[in-house]
């Protein structure tokens, strides 16, 4: 649960629009406005290649021509882009943008335009650094939408500068709380790597609402609830997961056990062993025999955890289960079976048992007050 996510490329062919050229140069001559309408027309047609070579040999021919030839220069420099976009070449296309947006006489509005599409182009064809530069010289005359926000964000991210990503992703999670998977992926890797893991787990919860089906995003969920120090809404997290089917299996299952162990619900942990023991949906071993014992002493119920202790100690025959559970009854005044089981751990070379059976008080009746009991098990430390 530890395992990083990488960030995902955001969809960016959707920025590359295609504009009217005709309709954004009314000043072109008649024969250039029906060109530019009929490589747009084509392009509409998948006549991805056609419509590059036609619209990259005008814009050659238009090269230092007057103020018209040099917008008409940038529009056929536009469509040949849109063609590169399709024909899955994003950095032609970018370049084909950078060329039209330095063009002299471009209005800032289309140059900018131009420029937030080739941060995009950029990004998608690998080139995370040259597209964050192109995103920041955009944001400093545009406030941006989400969209913009994500995409620096993510940019941010691919650089690994996660505390600057991180302010990204709050400004896009503002105007967009319930983001989409591959943005809350994103949103969560940037706001774990920077050091906000209550960020970003708020970000994975709101997504399990939407991830009925996705067994790692609660997995994901609850692992940062442990690491947040918060093991109650692990376990919360984690039980949500599994009443709904999402979370499934002997694994899954052992570590419902574990968190509800850890999360303060011992007696529940409990139950829940014992059924997968008795259900055979656990393996009847003795680590989830320790497992159990753990868990109905975490319970405070005496009579459970003493039995699932001794249940250990005679099915390992080991020294130091004998001991521990000795231990474990002297503390809650069980004389009679701390004397057996401290006899047996001493019997196969414990210690630390003949103290203990020095400290037997006598038999019949002689019980531990409150404050013994508690002074016995904090001394019992193996307990």
């Amino acid at each position: 649960m530890t395992t990083m996510m990488q960030p995902r490329p955001l969809c960016l062919l959707a920025w590359l629009l295609v504009a009217s050229p005709a309709l954004a140069a009314p000043t072109l001559p008649g024969g250039i406005i029906g060109d530019l309408q009929d490589l747009e027309q084509r392009l509409g047609q998948s006549a991805f290649d056609a419509v590059r070579e036609r619209a990259l040999g005008q814009a050659e021919r238009l090269a230092g021509g007057n103020a018209s030839d040099r917008w008409a220069r940038a529009l056929y420099l536009q469509l040949a882009a849109s063609a590169e976009v399709r024909l899955e070449d994003p950095l032609a296309a970018a370049d084909h943008l950078a060329e039209a947006r330095g063009i002299r006489g471009v209005e800032r509005a289309k140059a900018d335009r131009w420029l937030r599409q080739e941060a995009g182009l950029r990004l998608q064809g690998d080139q995370p650094e040259r597209a964050k530069a192109l995103l920041g010289d955009w944001f400093q005359r545009h406030d941006g939408t989400r969209e913009d926000h994500w995409l620096m964000a993510q940019l941010l991210a691919a650089e690994s500068e996660w505390e600057a990503a991180a302010r990204w992703v709050n400004r896009a999670l503002e105007a967009d709380a319930t983001p989409g998977e591959a943005r809350a992926t994103l949103a969560a890797t940037v706001l774990q790597r920077a050091g906000d893991e209550s960020g970003a787990l708020a970000v994975i919860e709101r997504r399990l609402a939407t991830a009925n089906g996705d067994p790692e995003a609660w997995r994901r969920a609850a692992g940062l609830a442990q690491r947040l120090g918060e093991p109650g809404r692990a376990a919360a997290i984690w039980e949500a997961g599994w009443r709904r089917g999402v979370l499934a299996g002997s694994d899954d299952l052992r570590q419902r056990i574990r968190l509800h162990l850890a999360g303060g619900t011992p007696a529940r942990a409990a139950e829940l062993l014992t059924r997968a023991l008795e259900e055979q949906a656990l393996p009847d071993d003795l680590e989830n025999r320790r497992l159990l014992a753990r868990a109905w002493q975490a319970a405070r119920d005496h009579e459970q955890a003493l039995s699932a202790w001794r249940d250990v100690a005679e099915r390992s025959g080991a020294g130091d289960d004998w001991l521990r559970l000795g231990e474990l009854a002297y503390g809650w005044g069980e004389w009679g079976l701390a004397g057996e089981a401290l006899a047996k751990a001493q019997a196969l070379g414990e210690l630390e048992a003949e103290a203990w059976l020095s400290n037997l008080p006598e038999q019949d009746g002689v019980e531990a007050t409150d404050g013994t009991e508690d002074e016995a098990v904090n001394a019992g430390g193996k307990a």
